[in-house]
Protein backbone atom coordinates (compact mmCIF):
# COMPACT_ATOMS: atom_id res chain seq x y z
CA UNK A 1 0.00 0.00 0.00
CA UNK A 2 2.86 2.56 0.80
CA UNK A 3 4.51 1.74 -2.32
CA UNK A 4 1.62 2.59 -4.28
CA UNK A 5 1.21 5.97 -2.93
CA UNK A 6 4.80 6.56 -3.19
CA UNK A 7 3.91 5.56 -7.10
CA UNK A 8 1.14 8.00 -7.45
CA UNK A 9 2.43 10.46 -5.36
CA UNK A 10 5.53 10.27 -8.17
CA UNK A 11 3.25 10.12 -10.38
CA UNK A 12 0.97 13.61 -9.91
CA UNK A 13 5.11 15.04 -8.62
CA UNK A 14 5.69 14.71 -12.46
CA UNK A 15 2.82 15.60 -13.89
CA UNK A 16 2.86 18.70 -11.62
CA UNK A 17 6.77 19.17 -12.81
CA UNK A 18 5.35 18.69 -16.49
CA UNK A 19 2.80 21.09 -16.28
CA UNK A 20 5.43 23.50 -14.44
CA UNK A 21 7.74 23.28 -17.72
CA UNK A 22 5.13 23.57 -19.67
CA UNK A 23 3.94 26.92 -18.62
CA UNK A 24 7.40 28.54 -18.81
CA UNK A 25 7.71 27.17 -22.29
CA UNK A 26 3.92 28.60 -23.01
CA UNK A 27 5.53 31.90 -21.13
CA UNK A 28 8.25 32.03 -23.77
CA UNK A 29 6.23 31.30 -26.67
CA UNK A 30 4.47 34.09 -25.49
CA UNK A 31 7.09 36.68 -25.03
CA UNK A 32 8.55 36.07 -28.60
CA UNK A 33 4.72 35.58 -30.15
CA UNK A 34 3.72 39.12 -28.40
CA UNK A 35 6.80 40.97 -29.90
CA UNK A 36 4.76 44.06 -30.76
CA UNK A 37 3.88 44.68 -27.93
CA UNK A 38 5.61 46.89 -25.14
CA UNK A 39 8.70 45.56 -23.46
CA UNK A 40 7.62 46.07 -19.88
CA UNK A 41 4.33 44.61 -20.67
CA UNK A 42 6.16 41.36 -21.81
CA UNK A 43 8.39 40.65 -19.14
CA UNK A 44 5.68 41.10 -16.81
CA UNK A 45 4.35 38.76 -18.45
CA UNK A 46 6.90 36.58 -18.30
CA UNK A 47 7.80 36.52 -14.91
CA UNK A 48 4.10 36.26 -13.68
CA UNK A 49 4.24 33.04 -15.74
CA UNK A 50 7.31 32.22 -14.17
CA UNK A 51 6.28 32.90 -10.74
CA UNK A 52 3.07 30.82 -11.38
CA UNK A 53 5.01 27.65 -13.12
CA UNK A 54 8.04 28.18 -9.56
CA UNK A 55 4.50 27.88 -7.14
CA UNK A 56 3.46 24.56 -9.22
CA UNK A 57 6.74 23.16 -9.07
CA UNK A 58 7.40 23.90 -5.23
CA UNK A 59 4.12 21.51 -4.84
CA UNK A 60 6.17 18.73 -5.50
CA UNK A 61 8.12 16.72 -3.56
CA UNK A 62 11.46 17.87 -5.17
CA UNK A 63 10.11 21.34 -4.70
CA UNK A 64 9.67 20.90 -1.06
CA UNK A 65 13.48 19.99 -0.47
CA UNK A 66 14.44 22.78 -2.67
CA UNK A 67 12.32 25.43 -0.56
CA UNK A 68 14.05 23.64 2.50
CA UNK A 69 17.31 24.35 1.29
CA UNK A 70 16.82 27.56 0.43
CA UNK A 71 15.30 27.94 3.93
CA UNK A 72 18.20 26.65 5.89
CA UNK A 73 20.81 28.86 3.62
CA UNK A 74 18.86 31.73 4.23
CA UNK A 75 18.89 30.96 8.18
CA UNK A 76 22.99 30.27 8.06
CA UNK A 77 23.82 32.97 6.34
CA UNK A 78 22.00 35.21 8.70
CA UNK A 79 24.26 33.65 11.36
CA UNK A 80 27.62 34.19 9.94
CA UNK A 81 29.91 37.14 11.26
CA UNK A 82 30.78 39.40 8.33
CA UNK A 83 34.03 41.23 8.85
CA UNK A 84 34.07 44.85 9.41
CA UNK A 85 34.98 47.36 6.95
CA UNK A 86 38.26 47.84 8.07
CA UNK A 87 39.05 44.15 8.44
CA UNK A 88 37.96 43.72 4.58
CA UNK A 89 40.10 46.74 3.49
CA UNK A 90 43.19 45.26 5.34
CA UNK A 91 42.33 41.87 3.62
CA UNK A 92 41.94 43.03 0.73
CA UNK A 93 45.30 45.54 0.43
CA UNK A 94 47.15 42.08 1.57
CA UNK A 95 45.97 40.07 -0.92
CA UNK A 96 46.77 42.64 -3.88
CA UNK A 97 50.44 43.44 -2.04
CA UNK A 98 50.63 39.74 -2.53
CA UNK A 99 49.67 39.22 -6.74
CA UNK A 100 51.75 42.01 -7.13
CA UNK A 101 54.71 40.54 -5.32
CA UNK A 102 53.89 36.97 -7.29
CA UNK A 103 53.70 39.00 -10.35
CA UNK A 104 56.79 40.64 -9.77
CA UNK A 105 58.76 37.82 -8.97
CA UNK A 106 57.05 35.46 -11.96
CA UNK A 107 58.54 38.29 -14.55
CA UNK A 108 61.72 38.50 -12.86
CA UNK A 109 62.09 34.78 -13.36
CA UNK A 110 60.78 34.60 -17.11
CA UNK A 111 63.53 37.08 -17.74
CA UNK A 112 66.16 35.22 -16.04
CA UNK A 113 64.73 32.24 -18.05
CA UNK A 114 64.72 33.52 -21.38
CA UNK A 115 67.99 35.09 -20.74
CA UNK A 116 69.43 31.80 -20.06
CA UNK A 117 67.53 30.13 -22.97
CA UNK A 118 69.24 32.46 -25.45
CA UNK A 119 72.57 32.08 -24.16
CA UNK A 120 71.98 28.15 -24.03
CA UNK A 121 70.70 28.07 -28.10
CA UNK A 122 73.11 30.62 -29.04
CA UNK A 123 70.53 33.34 -30.04
CA UNK A 124 71.28 36.17 -27.91
CA UNK A 125 73.23 38.30 -28.99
Amino acid sequence: MNAKAETEGGRLDSLKLGVAVLLMCGGIYAFYYFEDQHAVLRVLGILAVAAVSLVVAAQTGMGRQVTGFVSGARTEVRRVVWPSRAETLQTTLAVLFVVLLVGVFLWLLDMVLLWAVQILTGQGS
